[in-house]
């Protein structure tokens, strides 16, 4: 690496810029996936949009491959790069609300924790993920959708504008009516086109607590509730959110303790309205099957939001292998059921999110989110701790997705792993994969921004990349 290089982005920038034995180098550049040990020659740790033009410039400038950090938080580890430059955007997580629009504005390297923590003071949400260690980045970028996403649509249904460095090192905004191309590929492309510094998101009114909880079933009756679930969760208003996961059972209070450590189904539920009405909506869950655990109330949406954090902690190792799901039939039910029994470690889990909603409402090809109909995603989400363990992990997770292939349709980009380009081309359609190849080769036509799940600009629908 060119020191001299690398002292004029140290004084152009306000940020730190770090180098391999540096202190907090090694703390930058960790992701949440433990399975990626990625060195990158330079880290910039941006503190500014002219921070990250600095960035940007320099490794266009040296030819330097590039990686973008938000939150880290993703199972493809395209948060950092070896020999490159990250551009770790942690830094910048400033997070302001205006009350009389109800419009947040998040900077690049803000968490779900804290946009909830300013949103919440006013009552308000924004629709997004259900980990309140994720970067709002990724999330919104690839679509982002959670507990709320039923009632108020995916996050990019509510992003207004967003502030972007691209390729050539140009500040511009995106929006409906500002570079209208790139602000619909914003929306669901990934980080292909720019380094987002800020994003402008309507938030919702829902109060500062919801009716919510998680039920759970024994393991022996999956499949009879999981006859139960298919049908039952799509009669549902908007208003309630209820998945299902299979897992072991983690230690909580309203789980008896001799379940604890043993495979269970838990069907977490959100209610927005009220609680009555709530109760009888989620009765019928209750109902089907015997449940062995109920911890349903009224909960403040900051402790809701995170409820799942401890079970995904940064630093294990992380595959996941997901499918947005045509039906669950019985036959996708029983591969779900046999799968569920072998897993490869206690934290593994088998995660089905009831989708619908708002989002079906959308056309699909109004954002370059396009798989806006599926009533179901599944994620094998395969998670462990012992390197040893990788082989049998892996095998788990794409036995299981090979298996369920045949009831999927598409997949939810957010939740692909290190898959391959063709795998990423099944997150869109033909019409909108080409039309995402169109904003990349105007916005980035030399492909800098390529550490992610990559729209080569020279790529089309039918032809497979070699390079990757």
């Amino acid at each position: 690496m060119d020191i001299q290089g690398t002292e004029k982005l140290r004084s152009e920038m306000e940020g730190p810029v770090l180098l391999p034995g540096d202190e907090g180098y090694d703390e930058a550049r960790a992701l949440w996936n433990g399975m990626f040990d990625k060195k990158p020659a330079v880290i910039a740790q941006c503190k500014s949009t002219r921070d990250v033009v600095s960035a940007v410039n320099f490794a266009r400038e040296n030819e330097l491959l590039v990686a973008v950090k938000g939150g880290g938080h993703n199972s493809a580890g395209t948060g950092s790069c070896d020999d490159g430059l990250m551009i770790d955007l942690s830094l910048m997580n400033k997070v302001e609300v205006d009350k009389d629009t109800q419009i947040v504005t998040a900077q690049g390297g803000a968490l779900l924790s804290e946009v909830d923590a300013e949103t919440q003071k006013h009552g308000l949400a924004v629709s997004s993920g259900i980990i309140s260690h994720t970067g709002v980045g990724g999330l919104t970028l690839g679509g982002g959708f959670g507990w709320i996403s039923r009632k108020f649509g995916l996050t990019i249904d509510s992003l207004v504008s967003a502030e972007v460095v691209t390729a050539d090192g140009k500040v511009v905004t995106a929006s409906e009516s500002e570079n209208p191309d790139l602000f619909w590929g914003i929306r669901g492309g990934g980080g292909n086109f720019g380094v987002v510094t800020s994003f402008r998101i309507k938030t919702h009114k829902i109060g500062n607590e919801v009716f919510s909880g998680v039920i759970v079933k024994k393991f022996e009756a999956l499949k009879e509730y999981m006859r139960f679930f298919r049908s039952y969760v799509r009669k549902m208003p908007d208003e309630i959110t209820i998945w299902l996961v299979v897992r072991h059972a983690p230690p909580l209070p309203f789980i008896p303790e001799e379940y604890h450590g043993k495979l269970v189904a838990l069907i977490p539920f959100v209610y927005l309205g009220e609680k009555e009405k709530g109760e009888e909506l989620i009765q019928p869950v209750r109902d089907a099957e015997e449940t062995i655990g109920d911890g349903s109330g009224m909960h403040p949406w900051t402790a809701w939001q995170q409820g799942f954090d401890p079970l995904v902690e940064h630093g294990a190792r992380n595959y996941w292998k997901s499918h947005h799901i045509k039906e669950l039939s019985d036959e996708c039910i029983d591969v779900i059921y046999k799968f569920a029994q072998s897993m490869p470690s206690q934290e593994c889990e088998i995660f089905v999110p009831h989708m619908e909603g708002a989002p079906s409402r959308v056309s699909s090809d109004a954002t370059a989110f396009p798989h806006r109909n599926t009533p179901f995603v599944l994620n094998i989400h395969t998670r462990w701790r012992d390197e040893a363990d990788d082989k049998k992990a892996l095998k788990w997770a794409k036995d299981f997705h090979e298996e369920t292939e045949p009831f999927s349709q598409g997949v939810y980009v957010n939740f692909l792993s290190d898959e391959g380009s063709a795998r990423v081309r099944q997150a869109y359609t033909e019409e909108v994969w080409e039309k995402l190849v169109e904003v990349k080769r105007k916005w980035d036509p030399n492909n800098l921004f390529k550490v992610n799940q990559n729209i080569d600009p020279q790529s089309s629908w039918r032809q497979h990349d070699l390079v990757h």
